[in-house]
């Protein structure tokens, strides 16, 4: 079985998908070690890792090299969290999602929101978008090929629960493989979006939103941390590199 049929499944199981999230091939290969059964990338990580901040400010392809580099070093399957598709046209964005799936992942996390300014792609351009990523990636032979839609309406939207059924439900009808809501907590909320979208639901772990055994029970299908983990280790460094030139003392290196 192939990887993308593998990561399929693991959103068809009764089981939660806890997907952990990797920025470079280290952190990719000690998701692995401690047993996560597939691994996502997360931007912001790959970004701050290589000194910029996030929202494509780096270039695509240094961003498919550090993911190829992920895919390669695991056996596990790997879904790729590549923006809104680092291109101003429907064309570029097409062909960068082919360049990815090249890479050897079994899926991406594509996002509506505009990248150049505050605001959402209009519902039907998006879902143009994932029709015709669709209609690409089972032309090349990516039958099958994960794509996990991200709604960005509960980051920039007061009231946004109809308004992200309805866009889950478009992207779902035009080929999306599930939809991801970054920012939804409530659990009544998580309940209406899994019972009116015939799709997975994706939940980010946030300050409070962090039990999957909870999301699970709420319906949810695949849960994630995002960019938590990569902060947790560079403020981790950080706090160490400043513990180091304060005291000129390297002993806390080798405490337990």
């Amino acid at each position: 079985m192939n990887k993308i049929n593998t990561f399929n499944e693991l959103h068809s199981t009764e089981d939660l998908l806890f997907l952990g999230n990797a920025w470079d091939q280290l952190s990719a290969l000690a998701l692995e070690k401690a047993g996560f059964k597939a691994i996502g990338t997360t931007s912001f990580g790959i970004a701050r890792s290589l000194g910029f901040t996030d929202g494509e400010n780096i270039d695509f392809d240094s961003h498919l090299k550090i993911i190829k580099r992920i895919a390669d070093s695991v056996k596990i399957p790997v879904s790729a969290d590549i923006e809104a598709g680092y291109g101003e046209d429907m064309d570029t964005i097409v062909s960068n999602v082919l360049r990815t799936a090249d890479a050897g992942v079994a899926g991406i996390n594509i996002e509506d929101s505009l990248k150049k300014q505050m605001g959402l792609k209009e519902v039907e351009q998006h879902s143009c978008l994932l029709s015709k990523m669709r209609t690409e990636l089972d032309r090349t032979g990516f039958e099958g090929f994960y794509i996990n839609a991200r709604i960005d309406t509960y980051l920039q939207k007061e009231h946004p629960l109809l308004e992200t059924i309805d866009r889950a439900k478009a992207y779902a009808e035009s080929g999306a493989s599930g939809v991801f809501v970054p920012g939804l907590s409530a659990d009544e909320e998580i309940k209406e979006i899994v019972f009116h979208v015939n799709a997975p639901l994706n939940i980010l772990s946030l300050p409070g939103l962090t039990n999957g055994t909870k999301l699970k029970e709420l319906g949810v299908k695949r849960f994630s941390f995002g960019n938590a983990l990569s902060d947790k280790m560079i403020s981790l460094l950080e706090m160490n590199a400043a513990h180091l030139l304060e005291y000129s003392d390297t002993a806390h290196l080798y405490e337990k």
